[in-house]
């Protein structure tokens, strides 16, 4: 009998995470029923969101139930199927990760086709819903403008990344970012095309900001809140806005974490904030695609990845991730 080893969450965090929040199974798999199929998963998709729904609180996605297999973006390839559209072979993605093997009804994989000389990990990231999140957000909520002055937080992570070079190529006049190692900040300058960037653990966001800020930015893309998102009040102009897509600074923090001292900003230079989540905005992704396949192809868009191999480390990838132990995509490989 074929089986599935997978990661199960059978404790609430307090705080940080630990590896006794957590167990690892191995689940015998049926027979497949009419229309359903088998997937080998190549790539497992490790993202901030899912400390969220660690959490027994009302959000925008279901929280993880106690003693069962967590969910989360993957992408396998199908070996076994009783579905005429989705033959065995077929590359799919689809949201039955934290596993080894997946297996359900056919209409939860969806099929794509491989890019020559890329992996199929791309499908997770710049082509998936990492680059989306970025699209979206600086296009759809923060409303970018060619000349806009743009700044991003957690630019080294992987939204931060795609952020930052969507912006430039949709026609930013300048492009910020912060991050958390002289070494990230060296590849925003060097490599994804930043104008100017930040080590955030070096000084005080909100002074290092203004030296770099000029006469002030248009788009704050927020994927980090907390004192960045201070630094960014502290520096928009008037009529700017701010694209909140993360708030990573306190997602383990046990204390209530204060509001941003310069709320008034918001009001006296008439600026916009709004949060969102992809899911309300899935129907831009092929507009998005349809950029972004020649942006990658032509090499103006360039993505890295942070890979883990092996199902039992995607606990200690999760972790990692959330130290900020990442450049671009964070990944388990099976």
């Amino acid at each position: 009998m074929p089986t599935s080893t997978q990661i199960q969450l059978i404790a609430r965090p307090t705080g940080w995470p630990t590896h006794d929040d957590f167990r690892t199974v191995v689940v015998d798999l049926p027979d497949l029923a009419p229309n359903q199929a088998r997937v080998a998963n190549e790539f497992l998709s490790v993202d901030p969101y899912m400390r969220g729904r660690m959490n027994d609180v009302k959000s925008y996605i279901p929280a993880f139930q106690l003693g069962e297999t967590m969910t989360g973006g993957a992408v396998g390839r199908i070996v076994e199927s009783t579905s005429p559209a989705h033959p065995v072979g077929a590359v799919v993605v689809h949201d039955l990760g934290w596993r080894d093997v997946a297996q359900g009804d056919a209409g939860a994989f969806r099929v794509v086709d491989e890019i020559p000389g890329v992996p199929n990990s791309v499908f997770l990231g710049i082509l998936g819903m990492t680059g989306l999140t970025a699209y979206v957000g600086l296009k759809y909520i923060a409303h970018l403008k060619p000349g806009d002055a743009v700044f991003v937080s957690g630019a080294a992570g992987a939204v931060g990344t795609a952020a930052g070079q969507i912006a430039r190529l949709e026609g930013a006049s300048r492009v910020l970012g912060s991050a958390g190692s002289p070494d990230k900040v060296a590849l925003l300058t060097d490599r994804y095309g930043y104008d100017a960037a930040v080590d955030y653990k070096q000084a005080p966001i909100r002074e290092q900001l203004t030296n770099i800020a000029g006469d002030g930015i248009d788009v704050y893309f927020d994927n980090v809140g907390g004192d960045h998102l201070e630094a960014a009040l502290d520096v928009m102009r008037p009529g700017g806005r701010a694209a909140l897509c993360g708030a990573i600074a306190g997602y383990n923090s046990t204390d209530v974490t204060p509001g941003p001292d310069n709320m008034v900003t918001i009001i006296s230079r008439g600026l916009t904030l709004q949060g969102f989540t992809l899911g309300n905005y899935a129907h831009h992704f092929p507009e998005f695609a349809a950029k972004m396949g020649p942006w990658l192809a032509s090499g103006e868009v360039v993505h890295d990845e942070t890979v883990v191999d092996g199902i039992d480390n995607a606990v200690e990838a999760f972790f990692q991730l959330m130290r900020g132990g990442n450049v671009g995509k964070m990944l388990v490989r099976i």
